[in-house]
């Protein structure tokens, strides 16, 4: 029994033996391949790119100096005005009977100032040979002096009444496009010369040159400063500007203003960018993008975008030294150009940097070049 039991016993470790799996193999894998290049090296001029707003060089309120019956409209909506062109109307009858009215009570005064001066003047050669006693005389000198002073608030009154006249007619005070009407003729519209509670027409913003508003870091503003300090024509820095669905930069211009005060609370300072439209179909409100150069040109390496990594705060790209193994180097990055990134530090130039088929690189493993590959 006990013979058969260990028999038993051999032959299920033999069976186990049997079908355990052999042992893994040691596998070993090849070098991976990769793409290398050397840094391209050219003349360029890195850029500051920012995004803004347009707004007006002049952006007018067009508000009702009178008050009266809008009469007439003499514009069409969204065209472009000239400075002195006729917009609107505002009935000039009763200003015209206003002015009539000062007319003759002007009229009046001079008369009146006219008498009183041949009576004064009559009464002083009087005096001196004593035909008259000096309360007269002392009588018809104030009286002249009144009759002056009254011709004088007729005249004051007459040009009111006439530069009332005038304000019946709405002119454009700048040149610009024009917006629509925002009152329509036959309605009651008040007038004010302080603006306040006086009727708004219409607005007028002006379409050549247009503004360029970005805000722009602390050690920017500081460059720009510099910059324009020792420019040959102060404060200006040509820039460009890219617009709606423009291709490329086609805007040409110049930034000369800098705001005189950073803000402390986001670390920027406001800029501003002039440039001109000859179809002046730019106006305020349009999304802009600014650029602008940080200095002179110059030469820099530069390695596709691509083939840069990250770690964290740093970024770095994978080179082959001599002997075929891949090393990381940290790099400084600068400015995209043409889908090249600028390398400030970190390369000499001479480097075989790997641009392809780093995705299975690791720092000192071997890898294989691609035939072909420079």
């Amino acid at each position: 029994m006990r013979l058969t039991s260990f028999l038993a016993g051999l032959v299920a470790l033999a069976s186990l033996v049997a079908c355990k799996p052999p042992a893994p193999q040691q596998m070993h894998m090849p070098p991976p391949n990769v793409s290398v290049a050397k840094p391209e090296q050219r003349k360029i001029v890195e850029w500051d790119e920012y995004t803004g707003r347009l707004e007006a060089k002049e952006s007018v309120e067009i508000r009702a100096r009178v008050s009266g019956w809008l009469d007439s409209i003499h514009f069409v909506e969204g065209s472009e005005v000239k400075e002195g062109d006729l917009l609107f109307t505002i009935d000039p009858r009763p200003y015209k009977m206003s002015a009539e009215r000062a007319t003759a009570e002007m009229m009046r005064a001079e008369n009146r100032e006219t008498q009183t001066r041949n009576e004064f003047e009559r009464v002083r050669k009087l005096v001196e040979s004593r035909a008259i006693s000096e309360e007269d005389f002392d009588t018809r000198g104030k009286a002249f002096a009144e009759a002056q002073a009254a011709a004088r608030a007729a005249k004051a009154a007459l040009e009111m009444a006439n530069l009332d006249l005038a304000f019946t007619e709405v002119r454009a005070p700048v040149s610009g496009r024009i917006s629509r009407a925002l009152v329509t003729k036959g309605n009651l519209v008040s007038g004010g010369m302080a603006g306040a509670g006086a009727t708004m027409l219409t607005t007028i913003v002006s379409t050549s040159p247009v503004y360029l508003y970005v805000d722009v870091d602390e050690a920017a503003s500081l460059r720009y400063r510099r910059i324009i300090s020792a420019a040959e024509k102060a404060g200006r820095i040509p820039c460009e500007m890219s617009v709606g669905d423009e291709a490329g930069w086609q805007h040409k211009g110049y930034v000369d203003f800098i705001d005189n005060r950073v803000d402390p609370n986001t670390g920027t300072a406001r800029a501003r960018a002039v440039f001109e439209t000859k179809d002046g179909l730019l106006g305020p409100g349009f999304f802009a993008r600014l650029r602008v150069p940080r200095g002179d040109e110059q030469s820099a390496l530069l390695v596709p975008e691509s083939c840069i990594g990250s770690d964290h705060a740093n970024r770095f790209v994978f080179v082959v030294n001599a002997k075929g193994t891949a090393e990381i180097r940290l790099i400084k990055p600068g400015a995209l150009i043409d889908g090249m990134r600028v390398i400030r530090e970190g390369l000499t130039g001479d480097e075989a940097v790997i641009v392809n088929g780093q995705a299975r690189v690791r720092p000192g493993i071997p890898v294989n070049v691609e035939r072909g590959a420079k």
